[in-house]
């Protein structure tokens, strides 16, 4: 019995070392990208692009809004021809700003497009270093701790951001 015992202690005891042998660290993404000025000109700069859009969107809904108003005012004198024809311009023009909204702010639109060639390469930079130090460091796992992630507590000695950020040439 006693042989037993120590037996299953020794295979416990093997099977959990290599549990306790695993590094894990972790980074705050949100914090290493604040502290990138790539990261924040290129945010400026779709900022800059969302504004001008939105700008023009909302030029065509409220050219289609003055000619509602418009042909409000006016639908009393006009024949039903002519009504059918203000009514089919304003349709015309909401559309319009439909699909121009759709242009640029769309699942597939303008904007997306536009995050994917700025952001994309300063992310990836990002998960290299990771990667990097992941490896250099011994880390079994890195987690993010950016945007909300489940985790209750992690203590400060594991954030490994700022050596993310070191390694990649920024001071924090």
């Amino acid at each position: 019995m006693k042989k037993y015992f120590v037996l299953c202690s020794l295979l416990l005891l093997a099977a959990l070392l290599p549990l306790h042998a695993q590094r894990f660290a972790y980074v705050d993404t949100e914090y290493i990208l604040s502290k990138m000025p790539e990261y924040q000109s290129a945010q400026d700069q779709l900022n800059k692009l969302s504004e001008g859009w939105q700008a023009e969107v909302e030029g065509l809904l409220n050219e289609s809004e003055q000619l509602y108003k418009k042909y409000q005012a006016e639908k009393v004198m006009l024949s039903e021809a002519m009504q059918a024809q203000r009514e089919e311009e304003i349709m015309r023009k909401e559309e319009s700003a439909k699909v121009l909204q759709q242009k640029y702010f769309g699942r597939d639109g303008e904007l997306l497009r536009k995050q994917q060639e700025l952001i994309k390469p300063i992310q990836d930079k990002v998960y290299q270093a990771v990667k990097d130090l992941s490896t250099e460091d011994g880390y079994t796992i890195v987690f993010d701790t950016a945007g909300g992630a489940n985790v209750l507590y992690a203590n400060p000695k594991n954030d490994k951001s700022d050596a993310v950020l070191k390694k990649m040439g920024y001071s924090n």
